[in-house]
């Protein structure tokens, strides 16, 4: 290239960014120069301390319940999960690289393998049915706590890792929460632009939260645990492009594998930046842009986030957004009896992140229908009931369906976009063929802290679950009551037997 060409480009590049800058400003981007990026020095290195230091009796004991009813909810959906299409490819890829025999299980099957892998295919599982526990916010720019899942990344790791470690339920339980109490302050922290413009959370910052619970699991001094944090940094990944695909349970699965990957090589001696997450070319400028310090800086612990803003548990196989509508549409129709040769046009309004993430307005398979909010409201309708089976391809493509589909109307209202984007605001209105109309307003679902599940109906879903698995009633009996008394069990490595499931 000519210098004097050269010189155009350059010239071209200056001017597109002169104007590039104020659309940036105006559109809230939180794209930031370094001298604007919040300095907060020794940040990672407080989170750092927060996990080496924090001990089982630091934690409340009603977190610890919380938390309790997460963990069994996370079980039942690895279950639940293996039977789906990636549960059989994961098995599958498992044995194509001949790592079966390990000492980890893999939920609802008989294999076994290394931890790195059991926290891949497990993490796969949990959230192969988007049927896992949801993050709540505490500012009203975050979409529903920028919808990190917390357990995913978590639970799959510590519980690979505890095979054949000897490692009590307080152990295991202090570094559950441990893990779920970073990667959610971090999703907390992080500019609003993080999620907005396409990156998957529980991809993204769930990594730091398996990479946290499994430092604590190994026993990590400070030092370790930073370069811990640094190394999970560089794997932290995900796109919200990818949702209604097989893609959007491997970057949970990812998440999870990736922290019992930085702990293995750390063990060994691996070393990596260790302000990863404050730094000008750290994980906050990198993936966000800005951040907030306020949110993450001395907060951890204060309160613990399972306290509050809170955690929800899923009462449907789908999209968390979609819950409040569902939850409140199901109640519309139990209450006024409403049958589906009466609806004429079912209107649901919602704010404009809510639409955006639930993209599949004309679903083709389960994944999809997942996330079509035109999907869950019209096989409520329909039949009273979205449960497991009724995510599929061919449930989808039911004319009945497909009729019904064609009658909701999902939509930017302004009532639900002012209500602020740490609510999930939906507002329904039934017009049914005689002219009556039926109208209803949620901004949380049954699950959420503002009405949650008790252990017991915890315990209901994953029964279901399991027995949808193939796992036999003694076995999730059992596993109910380990939950119930999880501080006192000697060694949870008993969890992996009653995991497996013969068949698979």
């Amino acid at each position: 290239m000519l210098r004097r060409d050269f010189g155009k480009l350059a010239l071209g590049a200056m001017a597109s960014t002169a104007l590039i800058k104020p659309v940036l400003a105006a559109r809230g981007s939180g794209a930031v120069s370094a001298n604007d990026f919040p300095k907060t020095p020794g940040l990672t290195d407080y989170v750092g301390r927060f996990v080496a230091t924090t001990k089982y009796e630091d934690i409340p004991p009603e977190v610890i319940e919380l938390g309790k009813k997460s963990i069994l909810d996370g079980l039942g959906l690895a279950l639940a999960g293996s039977r789906a299409e990636t549960g059989t490819i994961g098995r599958q890829y498992l044995k194509n690289m001949g790592v079966c025999g390990g000492q980890a299980t893999i939920a609802g099957s008989a294999l076994k393998t290394s931890p790195r892998f059991a926290a891949f295919v497990n993490g796969v599982s949990i959230h192969a049915d988007d049927f896992d526990d949801t993050q709540l916010s505490a500012a009203k720019d975050r979409v529903y706590g920028l919808l990190v899942h917390p357990t995913v990344p978590v639970l799959p790791a510590i519980l690979a890792l505890s095979a054949q470690r000897n490692i009590s339920g307080k152990e295991f339980m202090l570094a559950y929460h441990l893990g779920v109490e970073v990667e959610c302050k971090i999703a907390e922290a992080i500019s609003p632009r993080h999620y907005q413009d396409g990156f998957h959370s529980t991809g993204t910052c769930g990594a730091f939260g398996s990479a946290a619970a499994s430092a604590k699991l190994v026993g990590f001094d400070q030092s370790k645990i930073l370069n811990t944090f640094g190394l999970v940094a560089s794997q932290s990944g995900g796109l919200r492009e990818n949702f209604g695909t097989m893609t959007k349970p491997f970057q949970a699965g990812h998440a999870a594998e990736s922290g019992v990957v930085s702990a293995d090589l750390v063990a060994l001696g691996w070393t990596a930046a260790q302000q990863i997450l404050e730094a000008d070319r750290g994980f906050f400028h990198a993936f966000g842009g800005s951040y907030d310090p306020a949110a993450i800086m001395d907060r951890l612990g204060k309160p613990w986030t399972f306290a509050s803003p809170g955690v929800s548990l899923k009462p449907y196989p789908s999209g968390s957004l979609t819950h409040p509508a569902m939850t409140e549409l199901m109640r519309l129709i139990e209450a006024n009896n409403v049958q589906p040769d009466q609806v004429e046009k079912l209107d649901c309004g919602a704010n404009h992140n809510m639409t955006t993430t639930l993209l599949h307005h004309q679903p083709k398979t389960g994944l999809e229908a997942k996330f079509s909010m035109e999907f869950c409201l019209a096989i409520l309708l329909l039949k009273r009931k979205a449960g497991l089976g009724e995510f599929s391809e061919k449930v989808v493509h039911r004319p009945e369906v497909q009729e019904m589909i064609r009658k909701i109307n999902f939509y930017v209202d302004p009532e639900a976009e002012s209500a602020g984007f740490d609510k999930m605001t939906s507002i329904l209105k039934i017009h049914l063929k005689d002219g009556r109309m039926i109208t209803g307003r949620a901004d949380f679902a049954k699950g959420s802290p503002a009405n949650p599940m008790t252990f017991e109906e915890a315990a209901t879903k994953f029964r279901g679950c399991a027995e949808y698995a193939g796992c036999s009633k003694s076995k999730a009996e059992k596993i109910i009551s380990l939950l119930r008394t999880l501080d006192s069990v000697p060694d949870v490595d008993v969890l992996g037997p009653l995991l497996s499931v013969e068949k698979g």
